[in-house]
């Protein structure tokens, strides 16, 4: 007899958002994951480099917007039949089915590790260890396992997970998920911080992809209607196949999608030092971690700086020198056609600002 072949395990980077709260340096024509933010290389460049140390050259995917799929497919260094182009924008549930069905017609039993192209982990080994752990679970062919970051302050700008029973002795250390909790204010999130039952939700997951799509027939049937082009020719020339697809499908975040319908979600908490640098602000506070006179410092990422009396600010120059003068806690961000000046602590806020030049025909400066 035979023996049966162990599942593979493929990684998914997913590379479509607009990465709005980091503009003007993230923008359509050079989205978050191309930038060098931290530890001078790119975020995508960090992460196709972290999956590559568990999954093998040609199970590397990536599924990216058609407006940069040029400068991603560059950037990756991946095989042009390892890029999928999304259409238009769908939001993760899409991205993900996508990548699902595409990926099984391949390889039926494949195991998927699903990972955000623009999020900073310095330790790429725990993670690789991580992401195993993960795929052992998964190979049941029944779990979602999602990864459950330890959260270091109350932070409001992270969903969190809050943790069930443990799993059983053939899984340690995993648990199964009790509920998915939308970012918090800032005193549930010093409660959760407390408790000690809660981890932040990374936005990693590893699952099998057959049993992905047949549990997002039941969470999210919309969804699974509009994939039916993709479906019946889910690889080779099936361009028209996306465009349909998409064009039927609804906008959903895999969270909603799925994770918080599903009955069948586990988590792994993990502990090594995770960050979405989602925000000019989380980008400041990694920056500054370990660093005791972070206070009195500030943070130039390019440029020139001329600094007197100023501390705590954080300034990515172009070609003139940015010179700040008795201030505090700033975000200082010259893209060259446009400067952004803002509070770290309001940084978020900037999205809002880049919907209002979209809403008033400034696509230009987006």
């Amino acid at each position: 007899m035979s023996r049966r072949r162990k599942p593979s395990l493929h990684a998914v980077i997913l590379a479509g958002g607009a990465g709005e709260r980091f503009w003007p340096a993230s923008r359509r024509h050079h989205p978050k994951p191309l930038l060098e933010v931290v530890g001078g290389r790119s975020l995508l460049d960090a992460t196709v480099s972290r999956a590559r140390r568990f999954a093998s050259p040609d199970a590397v995917w990536l599924v990216c917007g058609h407006e940069h799929a040029t400068a991603m497919r560059k950037a990756s260094g991946l095989p042009a039949n390892r890029v999928l182009v999304e259409p238009e924008r769908r939001n993760t549930a899409m991205a993900i089915a996508w990548a699902a069905l595409r990926i099984r017609a391949e390889d039926p039993e494949a195991i998927l590790a699903v990972l955000p192209a623009d999020h900073h982990i310095p330790d790429a080994r725990a993670f690789a260890a991580a992401i195993r752990v993960g795929a052992r679970a998964a190979t049941r062919g029944d779990v979602l396992v999602t990864l459950g970051v330890q959260p270091s302050r109350p932070e409001t700008g992270y969903g969190y997970i809050q943790l069930g029973a443990a799993a059983g002795p053939e899984h340690p250390g995993l648990r199964r998920v009790r509920r998915f909790v939308e970012k918090p204010n800032a005193q549930t999130a010093r409660r959760y911080l407390r408790k000690g039952s809660y981890r932040w939700n990374a936005g990693v997951f590893v699952w099998q992809a057959d049993f992905l799509l047949r549990e997002l027939q039941r969470t999210a049937p919309a969804l699974h209607r509009a994939l039916s082009p993709l479906r019946a020719k889910p690889r080779g020339r099936n361009r028209d196949a996306v465009i349909a697809a998409y064009g039927r499908a609804p906008s959903l975040p895999i969270d909603i999608a799925l994770l918080e319908r599903s009955q069948s979600v586990w988590c792994l908490p993990v502990d090594f030092r995770w960050s979405d640098v989602g925000t000019w602000e989380s980008l400041a506070e990694e920056l500054a971690r370990g660093d005791k006179r972070a206070r009195e410092k500030n943070y130039l990422i390019a440029g020139e700086l001329l600094a007197s009396d100023a501390r705590g600010n954080l300034v990515w120059g172009s070609d003139r020198p940015v010179a700040l003068v008795g201030v505090e806690g700033l975000a200082v961000i010259d893209a060259g056609d446009v400067i952004l000046v803002t509070s770290l602590e309001r940084s978020p806020d900037v999205r809002k600002l880049v919907a209002d030049l979209n809403t008033k025909g400034r696509r230009g400066l987006t």
